[in-house]
């Protein structure tokens, strides 16, 4: 029996990859809002049983958010010739106008916390500079500090007229999803007491700045985490490996954020892509055919780019396949035996999908449709869905991480950044790594095709020349060369060198 998902109205995305994955919520938004529901369980973290319901009650930090992204004046009455006196009244004045009245219209704390205003205005400089998205144009209720610690972690939120509320934009359950993953990971539990050891410090200087802005913590009230389909999944054991990689290696942790994010987004990209292709009945592996941009113009642009298309569209047939899988389970069967067979299929159509709707305000008569006339209905409805947000995963997520670009091409294709190999090499390499051995290991975890001997299929089909795949892998060491990740010994041996040999315990 699938259990019933609150808040849609038919159920098919979710029943393939979880309620829910959103196109909005970008790696670095979905990791903030995954450390939220870690740090609301940080006396149980990540050991929640697959069929446990995990909660949480997310922080608001209504005055630390408004201080750094609705206080758009301290800068001009900080550069006033006025005494210090005059400075905090004239603050408080203008920033009372703006303020929410959601705990925040007594800032007297502030006061007693500084010296002096130049120095509140500084923390407010240093605190917004490291702000994810700072120049944006998103509202200020969401606007994200970066995650110094405990106190520096909050929700995202609107706030109209005097109220605030979560309408799951960009916290849109993704973050819930992640927690989920490293839950049901075999050393999830592990990895959960580094996580809290790492980055949930109070004392941390930027922390304790950050509490000193926000005085006494806000909650939202307390809610349930979404739902993950699966209970284990080899990409779940593949993302906390990796994150216990990257927090083994010798870098402050806000260092390493930077890698976990990018490794999150890359793990659950491809955990987005194996569903749909387990979804069609496609028993390959994920294959992504980089190509690693050099001056000239290479053969491996135009299949990178078809790669990239035939992943893009993985998941619209996904979802078609997954609508019409219910012909083939025995019930659907059965209820041609009944007296009533389209009435008997209606109701398995409910089980499945929580749909047609028991009660509608829509003029059709779903009690008068045949049971394959309801399965086009709902897969043509699904697929329409599924291309507001689902469908523009692929794209938003692979951009987003480095992993895709439209550089010197009209297209999109594969085609990873700087930023994105650091992260695979601090991600695979212990301490060094033959660079052929490297190179099997990216494809082995990640599915990314970038040398001959990778791509040796490729050659046999005739899609592309072993030459231009040997010229592609020596562009990719090339481009290692010049970051100072891999060394040449000769002509025919290099190794790729971590720069942050793992440190041991952590």
């Amino acid at each position: 029996m699938r259990p019933k998902i609150d808040g849609v109205d038919y159920a098919v995305d979710e029943h393939i990859w979880g309620h829910r994955l959103h196109d909005a919520q970008l790696p670095h938004l979905t990791v903030l809002e995954f450390l939220g529901v870690l740090g609301s369980n940080a006396d149980n973290p990540l050991k929640a049983a697959p069929n446990e319901q995990v909660s949480y009650r997310p922080q608001r930090q209504m005055k630390l958010r408004g201080l750094l992204f609705n206080n758009p004046y301290v800068e001009s009455i900080r550069e006033k010739s006025l005494p210090d006196e005059d400075k905090w009244r004239e603050w408080k004045t203008r920033f009372a106008l703006d303020a929410t009245e959601i705990d925040d219209a007594d800032m007297e704390y502030l006061r007693r916390a500084f010296l002096s205003f130049d120095d509140f205005a500084k923390a407010i400089e240093l605190l917004r500079s490291s702000a994810f998205e700072a120049r944006s144009n998103k509202r200020w209720s969401s606007k994200f500090v970066f995650p110094f610690g405990p106190d520096a972690l909050y929700e995202d939120l609107r706030v109209v007229g005097g109220k605030a509320s979560n309408d799951r934009l960009f916290f849109g359950r993704t973050g819930e999803l992640l927690y989920l993953m490293l839950c049901r990971a075999e050393r999830g539990s592990e990895l959960g007491e580094k996580l809290i050891g790492r980055l949930f410090n109070v004392s941390a200087p930027m922390n304790r700045l950050a509490r000193t802005l926000q005085g006494k913590p806000q909650f939202s009230e307390a809610k349930d985490v979404g739902y993950l389909p699966q209970a284990s999944n080899p990409r779940f054991d593949r993302l906390c490996d990796d994150w216990l990689a990257i927090l083994s290696r010798d870098m402050p942790i806000y260092d390493a954020l930077e890698h976990l994010i990018a490794s999150a987004g890359l793990n659950m990209l491809l955990y987005f892509l194996e569903r749909a292709k387990t979804q069609v009945g496609d028993a390959e592996p994920v294959e992504l055919v980089c190509e690693i941009v050099s001056r000239e113009r290479t053969k491996v642009r135009a299949l990178s780019g078809d790669s990239y298309q035939a992943n893009q569209s993985l998941s619209l047939r996904a979802v078609r396949a997954a609508v019409e899988q219910i012909r083939l389970c025995d019930e659907w069967a059965k209820a041609a035996e009944t007296d009533d067979p389209d009435g008997e299929r209606l109701c398995l159509m409910r089980a499945w999908f929580q749909w047609p709707p028991v009660d509608t305000d829509d003029e059709t008569d779903y009690e008068k449709m045949t049971g394959d006339e309801l399965v086009r209905m709902l897969a043509d409805k699904a697929e329409t869905r599924h291309e507001g947000h689902f469908g523009k995963i692929h794209a938003a997520w692979s951009r987003s991480i480095g992993l895709s670009s439209r550089r010197l091409s009209r297209r999109n294709r594969y085609a990873p950044n700087d930023r994105l190999l650091k992260t695979l090499v601090v991600s695979i390499v212990e301490d060094r790594m033959q660079f052929d051995e490297f190179l099997h290991e990216v494809r082995a975890r990640y599915g990314l095709v970038i040398g001959d001997a990778e791509g040796a299929h490729l050659v046999r089909a005739k899609t592309v020349d072993q030459d231009a795949l040997s010229d592609n892998r020596g562009n990719l060491e090339t481009r290692l060369v010049g970051l100072g990740l891999v060394r040449r010994l000769s002509d025919s041996c290099s190794f790729v060198e971590n720069p942050f040999v793992s440190k041991g315990e952590v």
